[in-house]
């Protein structure tokens, strides 16, 4: 049977001027052609790669210019160390000494003179040792405050990456209602074709679906304007183009509230920073004090005088005396213990504020389980199929178009929910993650933290 058929196509080519392999060339080649169009057309929406975040993370932490900022500001508390410690600049003075007005004397008058002279100045004993302290806890604080920033943004990113992904979601349980929607609006133009129904019900469903429409529309907007502000997170120019982000899925939280307050007092670089400043304050009321002793100048003289006339020479030692150390150091020490408890009440500000955060996110994940839970197990069921026996029914006139309509906004409402709350969920993680100091940051090479 299938030679007869194959015979027959091959002697319907030849009497057309065309041989069998010649058509079956050419099909191929239409195919081809067709494979190619599909490709050409649906490749960026059907396989392009979802939006990566671990890839935004690092492209942030290496461009990110807050951080670059925050990073030369470390470098620079660096440098401040060894200038601390070190002593002042020497002094060297050079002069000459003439006896009269009239004439140049050096070699005729014995008062004639140049005169050389070096001096360093020593501070009190301790002075050094405590400014090079102060200046290493302050590069200590700013070490800590860049960890924190760090977290932050990688947070922020993890924020942002969120929020797209909700506002897609969003976008697409809209669309796909839209088309329910329109299965209403087809039920109520036939049913008031027919007779079966008023024209106010076409006029309901017409009037729900652009409303539907528009907030599909301010989704659409919702989705650019967290585009950019993401971009801006992570150092892109804000109209650079980014794509879709993957689906969310809950992250496993076991973590207690005891366990993350524990780990926010051990690791976290706020915290860290803030018991930096602290004792560094400490230091400063020690160095305070001790602006009541005085430092002291060695000084080196030569005097150089002509001829017969020999050369002279001498040491000195002086002393600054801190005769208004009621206005000055009195008031130096004052000011340092102040400082002192200012740094301490801050950082139990921190702490406080630490503990509360970690309880109102540690409190949101919890509650986002439970709701995601009775949504999965108990309204999301019973919306779809309460939304299904409804247009059946209304199609088939036992139900009421607003009863339907009704449903419908129901089951998109505990929808939306649903994703709101798991991403709420992944956004409180990502805070407890900044707050405790957990989150891993990718290792940059010394090229990319110097730049």
């Amino acid at each position: 049977m299938w030679m007869r058929i194959k015979g027959r196509r091959a002697q319907g080519a030849k009497r057309r001027g065309q041989s069998a392999p010649n058509q079956e060339k050419r099909s191929r080649l239409k195919l081809g052609a067709g494979i190619f169009l599909l490709l050409s057309f649906g490749a960026s929406s059907v396989w392009a790669d979802p939006l990566k975040l671990q890839e935004l993370i690092a492209e942030a932490l290496r461009n990110n210019p807050e951080l670059g900022a925050s990073q030369a500001g470390v470098e620079v508390a660096g440098h401040k160390i060894p200038q601390a410690g070190s002593l002042p600049d020497p002094m060297f003075m050079v002069g000459y000494q003439n006896e009269g007005y009239n004439t140049y004397n050096y070699g005729d008058s014995p008062d004639a003179q140049w005169m050389f002279s070096v001096s360093q100045m020593f501070p009190f004993y301790g002075k050094r040792g405590l400014k090079t302290e102060m200046a290493t806890r302050e590069a200590g604080s700013q070490k800590q405050m860049l960890q924190a920033l760090r977290l932050k943004t990688i947070s922020r990113v993890k924020e942002l990456y969120h929020d797209l992904s909700l506002a897609y979601k969003t976008r697409d349980l809209l669309k796909d209602k839209g088309a329910l929607l329109r299965r209403v609006e087809e039920a109520a133009l036939a049913r008031y074709a027919s007779g079966m129904a008023s024209q106010q019900e076409v006029v309901m469903a017409q009037t729900e679906k652009y409303m539907l429409l528009e907030r599909e529309e301010m989704a659409s907007q919702k989705i650019q304007a967290t585009e950019g502000m993401l971009n801006a997170a992570v150092g892109r120019d804000v109209r650079s183009p980014l794509g879709r982000p993957g689906e969310i899925s809950p992250t496993p939280y076991l973590l207690s509230l005891d366990d993350l307050l524990r780990e926010a007092r051990d690791q976290s670089p706020e915290l860290k920073a803030k018991a930096q400043m602290a004792e560094g304050t400490e230091a400063k009321v020690t160095m305070a004090k001790k602006e009541y002793y005085p430092d002291v100048t060695l000084g080196a003289n030569l005097f150089k005088r002509y001829g017969i006339y020999q050369d002279m020479w001498s040491l000195t030692a002086t002393v600054n005396v801190p005769l208004f150390y009621k206005q000055k150091q009195r008031q130096g020490v004052l000011e340092a213990e102040a400082a002192r408890r200012q740094a301490r009440k801050e950082l139990q500000a921190t702490e406080n504020m630490v503990a509360s955060s970690l309880r109102e996110n540690y409190s949101m994940i919890r509650s986002a389980d439970n709701l995601m839970k009775l949504y999965q197990e108990g309204l999301l069921p019973k919306a779809r199929q309460d939304i299904q026996l409804s247009l059946s029914g209304y199609v088939t006139g036992k139900v009421e178009a607003i009863t339907a309509l009704s449903r419908l906004k129901t089951l998109l409402e505990v929808e939306l929910l649903y994703w709101s709350q798991l991403v709420e969920r992944e956004k409180a993680i990502a805070r407890l993650e900044t707050l405790t100091g957990s989150t891993e940051i990718p290792i940059q090479d010394e090229k990319n933290e110097k730049n």
